[in-house]
């Protein structure tokens, strides 16, 4: 007879990337931690007001059930987490001095990073000057790109292997003749200069590139921009900016054009397509890590689900029906285990360690489990970038489907290495 396990074996076993609940005899770790080291504390420089804060939600909630998880299961190398957070406002001058506080005033040791790119941007030299390690969960390349440092990484992906990623499958599939409209600030400007590098690369050719202000409220000046002749529209948009571009388009009859609308999931993270009253209806995105569960049906994954309280189809919380930013959050929850693993591998300290540290994770590979629930991924060692599975959904009915996975072995022939950070002094 079977052997029965509970959950917290299971969570344990999970979290070491080890095999399904039921076929491991585990010894379970008390919640003890080596005192005498006293606490660690991590920095989350979070989006919890301001135009990102849908997502900043997420990036919190993540941080703080995996925080929790980690100290359950004894910290990281018998210490215990202590999350310390700051609100950046979604403002760079505020998530700049923001940044401070956390390593100046709360000893924050290690930062999981701002999801606005353009606060990443601001905040990366001052971790650079204060030897913090800086986890990124924004998309702009330059942070592990022309703008990166020794300090700079990301679990996740970024506009280059975006690009990399997800282009050369929607020129094939999509069309040739490509159009950029974007939001008017970092990641928008990185998200369109990345992907008319691999269209033309293909043999392609992007007629337009459409900048749009933050504050536009009226799309119509910009949509009548759009050539006759595109067959691939990019909108690169967040929030109540993709919102209002995704109605107004609708309104003036693009789905009724022969126009395939190819985008980022940051453009419908937290946004359900059903709210929308399906004004994305037919739209492809780009998503590292997949809405509906089915596309990766895994014990980690539908755990993850459980622990953060979303469903499984539409990644709605339970307790309010709120949508997660799926493609990024994962990213405050596994930056936490990419720190837990690079500590306990390098025998860090205190801060004199920090090289150690940054060695570790220069080419760390993570294996798919509760702790990794988006799956096998490594940090590239010499600019720093996450290298993982992505995938190219659509949205059908309301929901996001996925239409193909990009494995990270395909990623890599449209992404060589630009930037070398490894070479840099720490």
């Amino acid at each position: 007879m079977a052997r029965k396990f509970s959950r917290r074996s299971f969570l344990h076993n999970a979290l070491a990337g080890g095999a399904a609940a039921g076929t491991a005899n585990l010894t379970i770790m008390k919640d003890l931690y080596a005192q005498s080291s006293g606490p660690i504390v991590i920095g989350h420089h979070c989006e919890l007001t301001g135009v990102f804060a849908s997502w900043g939600y997420w990036h919190d909630k993540s941080a703080r059930v995996a925080v929790d998880l980690i100290n359950k299961q004894g910290g990281i190398a018998g210490r215990k987490v202590e999350l310390a957070t700051e609100d950046t406002e979604s403002n760079p001058a505020t998530g700049a001095r923001k940044l401070r506080n956390l390593i100046q005033r709360s000893n924050a040791e290690f930062i999981i990073g701002s999801v606005h790119s353009g606060i990443m941007l601001s905040s990366l030299p001052i971790a650079t000057e204060l030897k913090t390690i800086y986890f990124s969960t924004g998309e702009s390349s330059d942070v592990t790109g022309s703008k990166g440092t020794r300090y700079s990484f990301r679990t996740g992906a970024d506009t280059y292997s975006i690009a990399a990623s997800g282009v050369p499958w929607a020129y094939e599939n999509l069309g040739k003749k490509w159009t950029m409209l974007f939001a008017d600030y970092a990641w928008g400007q990185s998200t369109a200069a990345e992907s008319k590098l691999i269209v033309e690369k293909l043999g392609g050719k992007v007629l337009a590139s459409i900048p749009v202000p933050l504050d536009t409220k009226d799309f119509v000046p910009y949509l009548a921009q759009i050539p006759a002749d595109t067959e691939v529209l990019l909108p690169a948009f967040i929030g109540p900016l993709a919102v209002a571009f995704y109605t107004q388009a609708r309104s003036m009859g693009f789905d009724k054009k022969n126009i395939k609308m190819f985008s980022q999931s940051p453009s419908i993270e937290a946004i359900s397509p059903q709210d929308i009253e399906g004004a994305a209806e037919g739209s492809y995105f780009f998503e590292t890590f997949p809405r509906m569960l089915q596309a990766k049906d895994d014990a980690f994954h539908r755990e993850h689900n459980k622990m953060v309280e979303v469903d499984d189809i539409h990644a709605r919380e339970t307790t309010s029906k709120r949508v997660m930013d799926k493609s990024h959050s994962w990213q405050a929850w596994e930056d936490l285990f990419a720190i837990k693993q690079a500590v306990e591998t390098s025998g860090y300290k205190d801060r004199k360690d920090v090289e150690g540290v940054i060695q570790a994770l220069e080419g760390m590979q993570m294996k798919n489990s509760l702790g990794h629930p988006q799956g096998d991924k490594l940090i590239r060692k010499e600019d720093h970038c996450g290298i993982i599975d992505c995938y190219i959904s659509r949205v059908e009915n309301g929901q996001l489907v996925v239409k193909k996975k990009i494995p990270k072995e395909e990623l890599v022939k449209f992404m060589p290495v630009r930037f070398n950070l490894s070479t840099m002094p720490a």
